[in-house]
């Protein structure tokens, strides 16, 4: 049976997704969230408007996701701890695996010696795993990840397809 292969290139050549990226991995993190945009600027109501066709929209949206990338990537971290919020049974979930995680390393390889019973790292890390596993699945952490891709899509790309261009690159995009 013959493989199927699909050229990825071919798909994200039209958005420049290859090159947008290159910039954030080169980045610290102070670099990053010292290029935030004010408040007022990224809300700016007066530059509301719906654009007159695809072509229009898929401009706004370049520009906008260049412009305001870091307020961009602000917004998917306030929806990100606000899905974790919501469903406590999964922020219960990555807490008790972290911390139980990091108090396993802290023994060091030695047993955990309580005056009734002994377990060896290897049954801690069993038993984290049995409690852990089913209390992920039931926590639902699959519909958190898509009602985070959704709201952070919607968010982010409807700021970015409403956001008009600033007047002054309007008029430098006409010289050229």
């Amino acid at each position: 049976m013959a493989r199927i292969q699909i050229p990825l290139d071919a798909l994200t050549s039209r958005l420049n997704l290859g090159s947008r990226f290159e910039g954030v991995r080169s980045q610290s993190v102070s670099t990053r969230f010292a290029n935030l945009k004010p408040i007022s600027e990224f809300l700016d109501l007066k530059r509301l408007s719906k654009p007159e066709n695809f072509s229009v929209a898929q401009g706004r949206i370049n520009y906008n996701l260049a412009y305001f990338s870091s307020n961009y990537i602000a917004v998917a971290i306030m929806l990100s701890i606000y899905s974790l919020l919501t469903n406590l049974t999964l922020l219960f979930d990555i807490l008790f695996v972290c911390i139980g995680l990091f108090g396993i390393r802290k023994l060091d390889g030695r047993d955990l010696e309580l005056g009734f019973a002994r377990a060896t790292s290897s049954q801690l890390y069993t038993g984290l795993f049995v409690i852990a596993v089913p209390l992920f699945i039931w926590a639902n952490p699959i519909s958190s990840a898509l009602w985070l891709v959704g709201a952070t899509g919607v968010s982010i790309l409807g700021h970015a397809s409403f956001m008009e261009k600033p007047i002054d690159t309007a008029f430098s995009e006409e010289a050229v």
